[in-house]
């Protein structure tokens, strides 16, 4: 028996085919589990899932920060950090553009969540 690791298995999160049969039809493999779940747990806060559908429907696909702070009833620092996690999870890029830093949805991703979670594929399969 060797002591070498399994090979890691590197899941494109930019890729345009899925990285896994929709969680309904198949067991989520380990690896992938791994690499997505941050995602999700970004996008459980409601106030981050809010920011996500902000950005992600925004004119011309990017969002200021100085559109996003005031629909919120809370502190700039707070929105900065919900801001940050979600970059963190790599579900948003941003760019700083003198004093303002804009958000981008990084849609890779965000079609690896939802092949997911899709049902239909894996109720017709």
């Amino acid at each position: 028996m060797s002591n070498q690791a399994a090979p890691l298995t590197v899941i494109d999160l930019n890729a345009e085919t899925p990285c896994c049969p929709p969680l309904a039809k198949s067991r989520v493999p380990a690896e992938t589990a791994t690499v997505l779940a941050p995602a999700f747990k970004a996008l459980g806060d409601p106030v981050r899932l809010q920011l996500m559908s902000m950005i992600a429907s925004a004119d011309g696909g990017e969002a200021c920060v100085c559109d996003l702070t005031p629909a919120f009833d809370l502190t700039g620092p707070t929105i900065s950090h919900h801001l940050k996690t979600l970059r963190e999870a790599g579900l948003v890029d941003s760019e700083r553009r003198g004093t303002w830093v804009y958000y981008r949805a990084r849609p890779g991703i965000l079609r690896q969540l939802a092949a997911l979670l899709n049902v239909e594929s894996a109720a017709t399969a």
